[in-house]
């Protein structure tokens, strides 16, 4: 069953197109990374599918329905935490919590469960002033699960955080995903979502520019980072070699998208004109390879100043 389905879905504010024609599917049980650089339209998809904004364009539905009273109630089954979530400095973390569950219509149980999952119990009592940024987040999260949500709409929620806050964040999202909620992930931490979700869409000026599986997305060939005197040199000449489907200057070295995995052929091909490869080394394509090449700003992608795009997408 697809929790979220958009078609065409676009939005403008006066003459600024933010979002251009998006169409996905996120099925149940996903953990769906929903990626882009800063103005990506990120935020506003959000906003459109949590009915504060409304979109220019286009169809949403969310559990199988696009009918406007049918929207109001699904709504009620999405729990979300933004960047910037508002709690009550002077306040517990629990009285917090009870604001929240109170427009939720869930009682003290609901909100004992969401404080467990998130390890608060303990710190439940003290003021929100005193928490720390990982508490906070994690206070965020109790807010947004309490109530049982069947959807989780998550936007950058391990932003600022050191690497024990952000494990954290990571194992009650697994958590979550393992309980059966599907969760709707927006972050920039690009080797975070590339461990936890199943599925991404990566988005450029408004553009679902790719879309699938994590291994999908990342998709293309193998890449191999060689060695063996001036960089530039040896880069205008891989950027002769068939097999080579894009070269970019790494330090002292070049790192190579292949088409075909035998690195004996390319060592041979630039052997033969004059250069001795000193370090073949393979790389694995990452997220944020990937996702670096995609989002590149318009005026980069055209000229390609900074990757040289022999062959396939650009």
């Amino acid at each position: 069953m697809y929790v979220i389905e958009t078609e065409g879905l676009t939005k403008y504010y006066g003459d600024r197109l933010a979002v251009d024609q998006i169409s996905f599917t996120v099925e149940r049980g996903q953990i769906y990374g929903f990626l882009g650089p800063n103005g990506s339209g990120k935020t506003t998809t959000i906003g459109m599918l949590l009915g504060v904004i409304t979109p220019s364009s286009g169809t949403i539905r969310l559990f199988g329905s696009s009918e406007v009273k049918d929207l109001d109630e699904a709504r009620r089954r999405i729990g979300a935490t933004l960047e910037s979530p508002n709690f009550y400095p002077y306040l517990s973390g629990l009285d917090n919590l009870r604001i929240v569950a109170k427009v939720k219509g869930v009682g003290e149980r609901e909100i004992s469960a969401a404080l467990d999952l998130v390890g608060l119990s303990a710190r439940s009592t003290s003021r929100y002033s005193t928490y720390s940024l990982g508490m906070r987040q994690r206070l965020a999260l109790a807010a947004t699960i309490v109530g049982d949500p069947d959807l989780i709409i998550l936007d950058e929620p391990a932003n600022g955080l050191d690497p024990d806050g952000m494990r954290e964040i990571r194992e009650i999202i697994l958590e979550l995903a393992d309980r059966g909620k599907t969760i709707f992930l927006s972050s920039h931490l690009l080797w975070e979502v590339e461990r936890i979700c199943t599925d991404l869409a990566i988005l450029r000026e408004g553009v679902i520019v790719r879309q699938g599986t994590v291994t999908e997305v990342i998709g293309g060939g193998d890449l191999v980072e060689i060695r063996g005197g001036d960089p530039e040199h040896l880069r205008s000449i891989v950027e002769e070699y068939a097999g080579a489907v894009a070269t970019e200057v790494a330090g002292p070295g070049v790192v190579v998208e292949l088409s075909d995995p035998n690195t004996a052929r390319l060592n041979e091909f630039v052997a033969n004109r004059g250069v001795y490869l000193s370090q073949i080394v393979p790389r694995r394509r990452s997220l944020e390879d990937t996702f670096m090449e995609l989002t590149k700003p318009t005026e980069i992608r055209a000229g390609e100043t900074e990757l040289v795009t022999l062959g396939g997408e650009s």
